[in-house]
């Protein structure tokens, strides 16, 4: 299988969590920082989901999984301990041709989960596409510490000099002066 790399924006997207136990609470987190508008469906939540539903950072919706959860849904987490709930969750979302990750059952989802580093605006991410989620996760640690803190700086550092560029220099000489800032900067 080949799998086409991606990031997505989700600032402003409504996400939908089915399940608000230690797993969908890390799936939700994730959400919630890159902005998303979550709604975490579920009878019951661990404290963090509960918390934050308290202070609007998320809807919860304290009942049962139904296909109307889905309205307006651009991606979902199928997050239940229930094999079945998330094979319903993944078949409701293919039925209406909505993203859908059903955790830890490849046969159910429609992206995966990568390793990630992040550093400012430094997105490192590591996939094995499902077949060793452990060596993704040794390969993120490697990565954390072979870019540390300092690289947001730095990232932060090359787009203000590539703002300056692209307002000061017209066409195609442009991506030459880009390149050589980048090519000749100070790395590890």
């Amino acid at each position: 299988m080949v799998l086409f790399p991606l990031m997505l924006k989700l600032a402003g997207r409504k996400c939908v969590v089915v399940g608000a136990g230690r797993v969908a609470r890390a799936k939700t987190k994730g959400l919630l920082d890159c902005g998303a508008q979550v709604t975490v469906v579920s009878p019951k939540a661990e404290r963090q989901i509960r918390a934050a539903a308290e202070t609007g950072q998320l809807v919860w919706r304290r009942k049962l999984f139904s296909r109307r959860d889905l309205t307006g849904a651009f991606l979902v987490i199928a997050a239940t301990d229930s094999p079945t709930i998330n094979s319903t969750v993944f078949r409701s979302c293919q039925a209406r041709n909505i993203l859908c990750n059903s955790v830890d059952d490849p046969e159910h989802f429609d992206f995966y989960y990568p390793a990630v580093v992040r550093r400012g605006p430094l997105l490192i991410s590591v996939s094995t596409t499902g077949n060793s989620p452990a060596l993704a996760a040794r390969l993120r640690r490697q990565l954390a510490r072979q870019f540390g803190p300092e690289w947001a700086t730095l990232v932060e550092q090359v787009s203000k000099r590539r703002q300056e560029i692209l307002k000061a220099k017209p066409g195609t000489r442009r991506k030459h002066l880009l390149d050589r800032y980048v090519v000749n900067l100070p790395l590890k």
